[in-house]
């Protein structure tokens, strides 16, 4: 029997595999649900999302409109979303934690499975991810510049404990974005012959170093989806007054 055949006539989770081959897509369900709630939440709240020069990640940019009756983040968010859900690694990590399709390597799926790839609807939409890397570009040089403000108080040049956590989120932001598997593509991935292109060392030289962070992407996925949220959480605590932001310079 192929193996193909093999695996057709399996059941759902049956394996031969000795370890805990559940435990991770268990635990990326855990995480994802939990950042869902919370996201949600905060992003229909509408409120203590600002402070100071501190501004949460959830509503930036803060678009503000008179008559909109929704929370100002609902404007924005649609974007981020969009691309972590379509994120190569992100379909890995949800299709195996919330479908079991597949639940692991070597595990068998629900009977009758036939594998049919992201040729049409739904799936299909995954290939708009492209699209949303335009968009988070152009988040991640917003967030930047939230970034600096969050250094520049009423009296000047500060330092406060929100600036420390909008820098450290930015910057993981940053190298989730800049190891993008469709980044990585677009400028060099489709390339057979770098030296016969134009700019060809150029291309080589930034396609190496994205491949380079490309290698740690996944950590930079789940590193960066917890820094947004506590991020703003953060900025939610103290504008709230439960939480003093401590000045250290």
């Amino acid at each position: 029997m192929s193996e193909a055949a093999r695996l057709s006539s399996t059941h759902l989770g049956e394996t031969q595999r000795r370890d805990a081959w559940w435990a991770e897509p268990a635990a990326t369900a855990t995480v994802l649900t939990l950042f869902g709630l919370y996201a949600t939440w905060a992003s229909f709240r509408g409120d203590n999302y600002e402070w100071g020069p501190y501004l949460s990640p959830f509503y930036s940019p803060l678009l503000l409109f008179d008559g909109w009756p929704l929370s100002p983040a609902i404007l924005i968010l649609w974007a981020p979303l969009g691309f972590r859900a379509t994120c190569y690694y992100y379909r890995k990590a949800y299709y195996r934690a919330y479908f079991m399709d597949p639940p692991a390597c070597a595990v068998g799926e629900r009977a009758g499975r036939r594998y049919k790839g992201e040729t049409s609807f739904p799936l299909i939409l995954q290939n708009i991810h492209r699209f949303f890397l335009y968009l988070a570009l152009l988040f991640i040089i917003i967030l930047w510049v939230d970034a600096v403000r969050g250094f520049i108080f009423e009296g000047g040049f500060g330092v406060g404990v929100g600036s420390l956590v909008l820098l450290a989120n930015v910057v993981l932001l940053s190298l989730y974005t800049f190891s993008c598997h469709s980044l990585r593509h677009i400028v060099g991935g489709s390339l057979d012959c770098f030296s016969c292109e134009a700019f060809g060392r150029t291309r080589h030289t930034i396609w190496s170093r994205i491949t380079l962070l490309n290698e740690k992407h996944m950590l930079y996925a789940w590193s960066s989806l917890i820094s947004v949220a506590l991020a703003d959480l953060y900025i939610r605590l103290v504008a709230s007054g439960l939480l003093r932001d401590v000045r250290i310079l």
